[in-house]
């Protein structure tokens, strides 16, 4: 390796030390690689209600909720948030799952009175995270007084901007729907109001030490939705949805076989995909890996057979420990 080379990823990861440490001491600011979609018509609130495993039909004015998607054997097939806009739904995917996801449900709008818009090429979002950022917001003229996923709306330099407090639990973070060709004037002033700019390597880092599985990644055509440890997705009381039978079967049960946990690695990062394994024999998978170590720790995400918790384990020739989520009390 040349000392350029060495020089330059030496750097990088400084760069990205920097922003994690925003992220989880001070505040960082990103475009947020989300997609929105409105949905109208008469029958809305009803036909989402019957596709998501969350509660649409009892949402609130104003609020919103995080949700699965799910097929008829109970397989989750996306995840969204939803949010009751006044005369519209608001559904926010993330942009690799969102054309899927769209097709999915849309092939389920049958006699229904729903319509779906785009609204991609109008509103841009801005991610804010850390436990400065109310700081920062307020600093910047917005008002950040929210509670979990609560949206409000209001104007901000001569235009309309919505802020949406989210619901990660390891920091406060929020965020902001701006007109499209207004999101970098906002992130600007964000960034002299003292936040940092965080890149998308970082961000990924910062997911996974939260502990927030995602779709294409850690969760796949034939995950649970209770294997991912996610039951703020889950509504119990809402009526029927697509692939209800199977989440209430599970239910009844007490328990899913293997879970979603956290991972210490001793010695090389094992890729995503590798199979866990005691004794010679699969007993769980590596799903995401932590770029960067912290210190001599190499952390990753996956998920495991419950009874083996306690044995020994290894992924392609590196120990590996189970540790519980979220892995942000790692960092330091």
């Amino acid at each position: 390796m040349s000392v350029a080379t060495h020089t330059e990823q030496a750097s990088g990861i400084s760069d990205r030390r920097r922003e994690l440490t925003a992220l989880v001491a001070g505040c960082g600011v990103y475009p947020q690689q989300r997609e929105l979609f409105a949905l109208t018509g008469r029958d809305r609130v009803r036909w989402l209600n019957g596709m998501v495993t969350n509660n649409i039909r009892d949402l609130a004015p104003g609020q919103g909720v995080y949700a699965f998607v799910l097929n008829t054997q109970g397989h989750i097939l996306g995840d969204l948030y939803v949010f009751h806009h006044g005369e519209s739904l608001v559904a926010e995917i993330e942009r690799e799952q969102a054309e899927h996801l769209l097709q999915v449900l849309k092939r389920y709008i049958i006699m229904d009175k729903v319509e779906i818009e785009d609204l991609n090429q109008k509103i841009g979002i801005i991610g804010v995270a850390g436990p400065k950022s109310g700081e920062v917001l307020a600093k910047a003229g917005v008002n950040a007084d929210l509670s979990n996923l609560q949206i409000a709306e209001s104007n901000w330099n001569e235009f309309p901007i919505t802020l949406i407090r989210g619901d990660n639990s390891c920091v406060p973070n929020y965020e902001i729907w701006v007109p499209a060709e207004k999101v970098e004037f906002l992130i600007e002033a964000l960034l002299k109001a003292g936040a940092e700019s965080v890149g998308d390597e970082t961000l990924e880092t910062f997911r996974i030490l939260c502990g927030v599985p995602k779709v294409g990644h850690d969760i796949h055509e034939r995950t649970l939705p209770q294997e991912t440890g996610q039951e703020r997705a889950l509504s119990f009381t809402k009526g029927c949805y697509i692939g209800q039978e199977i989440v209430e079967r599970i239910r009844a049960r007490g328990s899913v076989h293997r879970t979603f946990t956290g991972f210490e690695v001793e010695g090389a990062a094992p890729p995503a995909g590798t199979k866990i394994q005691s004794e010679g024999k699969d007993v769980g998978e590596i799903t995401s890996v932590m770029a960067d170590p912290l210190k001599d720790k190499r952390l990753a995400l996956g998920f495991l057979r419950k009874e083996y918790m306690e044995k020994e384990l290894v992924a392609d020739g590196s120990n590996v420990r189970p540790t519980a989520l979220p892995l942000f009390g790692l960092f330091d």
